[in-house]
């Protein structure tokens, strides 16, 4: 068994004397985990880093090995600043903890690298969004995607402001009103609105993309939302304060 494929380091742990088992985002195979064999390699395997990787096991059920080879250094980058190491930290936690092993969907993995390359550019406020955004492509991925076409009490599409936090539908203010202190707010940068979000509009789009993760994918298999997570909500409130 053999196959080539592109990849973003997730993790990595020591095995044995000198190996190292990887888990791997790759485009086409999923979240994928294998051997790489030479400590040469640590460098290479930085969370964040971009891959070129061949894999090969004897039998597809067996962990196998990997041939890597760094495509994009980003590590270096991500790890130099505060907040940005925050979102690294919570985009491989959430990746790890959500995805099961060998299911592809290679448009989360292009997303990833557009908000892994635009963390290493721009502050949170510019790639703050864009990580909820991945949340809610991730949530859409493994079949729990919000329901953001129209009200769930009225059918209307217009004036949508809140989302059941039970069915993940929209709601509209109308609708809504009654029910506001229940609900969870709409970032309208999530229904496609060309105007820039603030902090707050982050903030409100993290807390609604983490309930329906922990709710829907990580508690039902007994999880809980990864710390490094929630060290981005308080980086969400702080920088919104």
């Amino acid at each position: 068994m053999e196959w080539t494929d592109s990849g973003i380091v997730l993790s990595s742990r020591p095995y044995g004397e000198t190996g190292i088992i990887a888990d791997v985002l790759t485009r086409e195979h999923g979240r994928h985990l294998g051997l790489v064999r030479g400590s040469r390699s640590r460098a290479t395997l930085q969370p964040g880093n971009g891959l070129s990787l061949t894999w090969r096991a004897r039998l597809p059920e067996q962990l196998g090995s990997y041939v890597v080879e760094l495509a994009r250094a980003r590590a270096g980058a991500l790890m130099e600043n505060r907040n940005r190491l925050i979102g690294l930290n919570a985009f491989c936690a959430v990746a790890g903890a959500a995805l099961p092993e060998r299911q592809t969907h290679a448009a989360l993995h292009n997303v990833a690298e557009i908000l892994l390359d635009a963390m290493t550019a721009d502050d949170f406020a510019h790639w703050g969004p864009l990580y909820v955004r991945w949340e809610a492509g991730l949530l859409d991925a493994l079949g729990f995607g919000l329901d953001l076409s129209q009200c769930a009490a009225t059918g209307a599409t217009a004036d949508l402001i809140y989302v059941s936090p039970r069915t993940g539908r929209a709601v509209s203010g109308e609708a809504g009103a009654e029910y506001a202190k229940r609900l969870l707010s709409l970032p309208q940068f999530l229904m496609g609105k060309a105007d820039a979000p603030d902090m707050a509009a982050t903030r409100a789009g993290l807390k609604l993309t983490g309930h329906f993760l922990l709710e829907r994918v990580l508690a039902p298999h007994g999880r809980e939302m990864p710390q490094a997570r929630l060290r981005l909500d308080a980086l969400a409130s702080r920088e919104s304060d």
